[in-house]
């Protein structure tokens, strides 16, 4: 079986790339895909780790994407990580990300001995900042005990120290996806958790551009929201996937809580192009 939703420190993850890909072979899983946040630098040594432990590396990617001011959360698998289109898409994405962390600083320092000093403390080197490593920074100087309830109490989308961000349409991403020659799978799509959900004409669209499958066992979706997906999934044709979402210390979520089968990652692989490239950073 194989976890398809991870990530490392190379975005906001806690841990390094080796040390995830040794806790995915001491569990005995068949393979994953790493898929930190509008970014490709892990890949390299991802499949170098994976090749080390006898281990199936699908290389991936999560793209935070806004559809009428509503999150949504693209992972994209085997795409070419040198697609002109899709990198500089991801370039001014993570330049927003930056932009946004720092004036989120500076707000909460008026509240709270935080400095931008302290939050790249927790920034892995190349990594983009974004609220998890606030977040961290907020753990660190004891205003919060967790990373969750840094984001349930100050820094959720209702909190006057929010500041939203530039993201990718989710159709547009889809395409673009496409186009590099990944494949397209819609994370998590009926968190309520997580906020507002995307309504059914953004999925549908999502649908009509290409979007080969959809996230379904993941522990933010409640069980309405899986058969929904299931449902959605059969008459869509789309395939389904099951995943962790797997942070580190950063989330409660474990390391293959919710796996994909190897037929559905066959199938996966099937869907995309030829051209695949490690190593290079989007």
């Amino acid at each position: 079986m194989y976890d398809l939703h991870t990530h490392s420190c190379t975005s906001d993850g806690t841990q390094p790339v080796a040390e995830l890909v040794a806790e995915v072979a001491a569990l005995g899983l068949t393979g994953f895909a790493l898929t930190d946040h509008d970014t490709t630098a892990g890949w390299s040594l991802a499949q170098a780790e994976a090749d080390k432990w006898g281990l199936d590396f699908v290389p991936g990617m999560e793209i935070s994407c806004s559809a009428q001011g509503v999150s949504v959360h693209l992972l994209c698998y085997l795409h070419d990580p040198h697609h002109e289109g899709l990198c500089a898409e991801m370039e001014r994405s993570r330049g927003a990300r930056r932009s946004r962390a720092q004036r989120m600083v500076e707000r909460l320092s008026e509240d709270y001995p935080l400095t931008w000093d302290t939050v790249q403390e927790h920034v892995h080197q190349g990594a983009t900042v974004g609220r998890p490593h606030i977040a961290d920074a907020l753990v660190a100087i004891g205003a919060v005990t967790t990373r969750t309830e840094a984001f349930q109490r100050v820094l959720t989308p209702s909190s006057p120290y929010y500041i939203p961000h530039y993201a990718v349409d989710p159709v547009e991403a889809v395409q673009l996806v496409r186009q590099a020659g990944g494949v397209p799978v819609m994370a998590h799509p009926r968190a309520p958790s997580r906020g507002r959900l995307a309504s059914d004409e953004t999925i549908y669209a999502m649908i009509d551009a290409g979007l080969a499958g959809v996230e379904v066992y993941h522990r933010d979706n409640p069980p309405e929201g899986r058969q929904w997906l299931l449902d959605l999934a059969s008459r869509h044709d789309l395939l389904v996937t099951g995943s962790s979402d797997y942070h580190g210390a950063g989330k409660p979520n474990l390391l293959g809580e919710n796996t994909t089968d190897p037929q559905t990652v066959a199938a996966l692989r099937a869907q995309a192009g030829s051209h695949q490239k490690l190593g290079e950073q989007v």
